[in-house]
Order: C-alpha cells, then sequence, then structure tokens
C-alpha cells in the first residue's frame, strides 16, 4: 500500500519539522560576518534551511551559542526535505588556547620575575 501526501501538505510538515529544529538547537555557523543556525549537526557534516540560508562553501566556523566548537572546509553534498547538507572536508576542533611546540611539565612555574622593582623607584 503507498500513502500518498499532496505537496502542499507535506511542505507544511516540512516547514513545521524545520522550525521545531531552529528553536531546540543552538548551533550555528559563522559564514565572515553573517551567522545561520544549523538545524542538524553529524560526524561528517552538518544541515541548515535550504530556503533561508544562501550557499555555503569554503571555511566556515561552527558554534554552540558562544562557544567555539571547530573551524571547518565545507562542500554542498544535497539538499533533502528543505534542508542543505554540507559535509566536512576538513573539521579542526576549536582550542582555548595556542598550542605548545613544546613539552611544558605540569608543575612547571607559570612565569619568571626578573629584577624586583618597587613602585616609586626608577
Amino acid at each position: 500500500m503507498t500513502t500518498y501526501v499532496p505537496k502542499s501538505v507535506q511542505d507544511a510538515l516540512d516547514k513545521a519539522r524545520i522550525e521545531g529544529m531552529k528553536k531546540k538547537n543552538r548551533l550555528r555557523v559563522h559564514v565572515g560576518d553573517e551567522i545561520y543556525p544549523v538545524l542538524r549537526l553529524w560526524d561528517r557534516g552538518f544541515s541548515v534551511e535550504e530556503e533561508t540560508v544562501p550557499q555555503l562553501r569554503g571555511l566556515v566556523d561552527l558554534y554552540d551559542g558562544a562557544r567555539h566548537l571547530s573551524q571547518c572546509l565545507i562542500v554542498a553534498s544535497e539538499a533533502e526535505a528543505g534542508e542543505m547538507c554540507y559535509d566536512f572536508k576538513r573539521a579542526t576542533a576549536a582550542a582555548e588556547s595556542a598550542p605548545l611546540d613544546f613539552y611544558r611539565a605540569p608543575d612547571a612555574p607559570v612565569g619568571l620575575l626578573g629584577h624586583e622593582q618597587h613602585l616609586g623607584e626608577g
């Protein structure tokens, strides 16, 4: 048995599903100065609303609220049910600080003090 759903009903269902995903999701994709809500995120890509988000490509940043998750190189994959899906060519996790190019011992001092100077002496 085959179920037929009129196009107008299917479009309304897709729109309601997308609106629900936008409301419950804090994920955002930043492209330059523009910010767009992410509908879904999976290990190899993400999706955005096809109708309102322009075609994305190249280097983008993914955020969860204000927390920077990763910097990604993306390519368009496919449009499906009102979503535009993108695949990661590269996804680099964001770090709080720059990586060190040397080993730092866990008990190493945070900084070294030089000559002792007092305020007012010159």
